[in-house]
This record gives C-alpha cells, sequence and structure tokens, in this order.
C-alpha cells in the first residue's frame, strides 16, 4: 500500500501566511500539520511508502522537511510543476499527477495535507478491506448545517453506500463531510484518469471526483468520532493551534 499526502495548494485564504510557506507546514504545538499525519500512516504496517506531492514553488521546503523526518517509511517528495494558483492542477489532478509519476499499482490511501485528526486510521482501513474493491472515504459529522455547506455534504444509506454528495452546497441535506481521506484500491485507480479524459470535470475538488465515481461504481463511507480540523482559513487554523492535542 502506497500513501499519497495532497500538499500542492497554494492556500491563497491564509495569506500572508501561507504566500511563502506551504500550509501543511504550518505549525500546531510546535509541530506541521503534515507531521501528524505522517505519525498516523508510521502506525499502518502494509505501508510501505509515503508521497507527498507538492509545487515547484514549495518543492524546496518539503524536501528540506522530509531529509528531517524521522519515520521508517520511505517519503517521497513529487513536484507536480505548478508555480501560481492559476496554473495548478487541483487535487483530482495531483492525485492523477503522482500516480503517473511514481507507476503506482498498489491500493493507495489519500489524505488532505491540511487535516488535523487524532482518529485511528486503522479502524477506516478495516472497513475500506471489508468492501474489498471498492473505494471507501473518511467521512465526519460536523453537527452544523451551516458549517458543513464548507464542505463535500455526504448522504449514506444503511450499508454505508454513499448516495449523495454534493461539493459546498448551499443549503446542506446532512452534516455528514468528507474528510480529505481516502482509500482507493489498486484495481480502481484508472477510473482517475477516465474522469479527467472528459475535459467537462472539474480537477480542483475531490468531491467533484467522488460524486461521479458513485454514480459510476460502488463508494462506502466511514463516519469517524474523535477531534477533526481542515486548515481552510485562519479561524481554523487558530482554532487548531488552541485545542488540537498531541496524540
Amino acid at each position: 500500500m502506497k500513501a499519497l499526502i495532497l500538499a500542492a495548494g497554494y492556500a491563497v485564504r491564509l495569506y500572508p501566511l501561507t504566500q511563502s510557506y506551504p500550509k501543511p507546514l504550518l505549525e500546531v504545538n510546535k509541530r506541521p500539520i503534515i507531521d501528524y499525519i505522517v505519525d498516523k500512516l508510521e502506525k499502518i504496517e502494509e505501508l510501505d511508502e509515503i508521497i507527498v506531492v507538492t509545487n515547484n514553488k514549495f518543492i524546496s521546503v518539503f524536501e528540506k522537511w522530509a531529509k528531517g523526518l524521522k519515520t521508517s517509511k520511505l517519503v517521497s517528495v513529487v513536484n507536480d510543476l505548478t508555480l501560481t494558483p492559476e496554473d495548478k492542477l487541483g487535487a483530482i489532478g495531483d492525485m492523477a499527477f503522482s500516480i503517473k509519476n511514481k507507476r503506482i499499482k498498489d491500493d493507495l490511501l489519500v489524505v488532505g495535507g491540511d487535516n488535523l485528526f487524532d482518529i485511528n486510521l486503522a479502524d477506516f482501513l478495516s472497513f475500506a478491506k471489508h468492501k474489498k474493491s471498492y473505494t471507501s472515504i473518511g467521512i465526519y459529522d460536523i453537527k452544523y448545517k451551516a458549517q458543513a455547506s464548507k464542505y463535500g455534504v455526504i448522504k449514506i444509506d444503511k450499508t454505508d453506500k454513499i448516495v449523495g454528495f454534493k461539493e459546498k452546497p448551499k443549503n446542506p441535506q446532512s452534516t455528514l463531510v468528507a474528510m480529505c481521506l481516502y482509500y482507493f484500491p489498486k484495481v480502481k485507480l484508472k477510473l482517475i484518469g477516465q474522469y479527467l479524459n472528459n475535459k467537462k470535470h472539474k480537477s480542483d475538488a475531490m468531491g467533484f471526483y467522488i460524486d461521479w465515481l458513485r454514480k459510476t461504481d460502488l463508494v462506502y463511507g466511514f463516519v469517524f468520532d474523535g477531534k477533526w480540523y481542515d486548515i481552510g482559513d485562519k479561524s481554523f487554523y487558530s482554532k487548531a493551534r488552541k485545542t488540537f492535542a498531541n496524540s
């Protein structure tokens, strides 16, 4: 199994903090956000490589970070060759780029590089493996529909199958939101290219791909308990710095 950390965004909503520094390397409790993700990935025995995809603007910063990282896993940093927010590939584009660049043919765990959580990834992977050859995604109950409207909003049935997905709806029908945590079995990786072959499909927010995928194939959702912060703007970053504890 491979893990892919998405870290190629430009985080314009966090300017000036991220104008010359990548969001996943911002610190919470004196540690970069991405370090907490690596801690979780370190515990997955079958995982043999952590791939971080970033951009040409921040590649040198991530390479320096990787050299000082203490982990038993192989860590690779991939440059998606973009330089500005205007030419970014987007989350789906970066995933496809990384799969091609690294010639990934294994099961793939994808995590957003700006996600902070204290959940156990082993529970998620156990769930995903029971779904065999289907995609599984991490879900969080954010409790309030006003907050849910900032995310990809999900509806699941009694079997945990995703039956509805709407990216940042004005009137959310649920408080369940996508966490930017995905498990793609190797047999499904080819579907990403199939999606992007249609030029009408958007390549930025992952939710667009998941919505297409759940209509094309089966997708399941695992609802987590615990703390989760998506560092999307200064208020979320400030809250995470005040309340997120080392686990």
